[in-house]
């Protein structure tokens, strides 16, 4: 018989509460082979995906089909920037007929990192090219022997910008090493 109040186990993944921008980008790295994707359909709505964020603590959400195959991304910027009311000024629908699919970043528009190319990377690259993309977000595959990618993980601005201990606001980020630099000598 289980016992009233028993939790289960559940993937965890501890990230070190410091690191340098000499250290492994596999350090900042959100891997979903330790940690379980949060996930939407694409068919949902804008405010169900942003509830559900809220809910988890994450400002990205993967956008899957029912055979939960990756279509895209949907970010926190995403819902709560311009887009939502731009479709809706578009097509003439109110916020609660505005779906996932309407604003998230889909599959084809994604830059991806490479597990492999991560691998060798420190810190500081992952923050470089994330401010050269101009995003808060980027995500990575892994590719197997037959050429075909799978999502593994994600790189988040805010998550790394924690663990270095520099205050940097989730809509911007350093543009150089200097500036993290001197931001890191504060």
């Amino acid at each position: 018989m289980l016992h009233a109040g028993v939790g289960y186990a559940q993937p965890t993944q501890s990230l070190p509460e410091k690191v340098t921008l000499d250290d492994s980008a596999l350090q900042v790295l959100t891997d979903f082979q330790r940690v379980t994707a949060i996930i939407i359909l694409s068919g949902d709505t804008v405010d169900e995906a942003h509830a559900r964020m809220i809910q988890r603590g994450v400002r990205l959400l993967l956008v899957v089909d029912q055979d939960r195959r990756v279509l895209g991304v949907i970010t926190a910027n995403d819902i709560l920037g311009e887009k939502p009311m731009q479709m809706i000024a578009q097509r003439g629908i109110t916020r609660d007929d505005l779906l996932v699919r309407d604003v998230m970043t889909p599959q084809e528009q994604l830059d991806v990192l490479d597990l492999a190319d991560v691998r060798a990377a420190k810190v500081g690259h992952i923050v470089a090219t994330l401010q050269k993309s101009g995003r808060q977000h980027a995500v990575v595959v892994e590719i197997d022997d037959k050429r075909r990618q799978k999502v593994r993980g994600v790189f988040s601005a805010t998550q790394i910008a924690r663990q270095l201990g520099v205050a940097i606001q989730t809509s911007h980020v350093a543009r150089t090493f200097s500036e993290i630099e001197v931001m890191l000598r504060r």
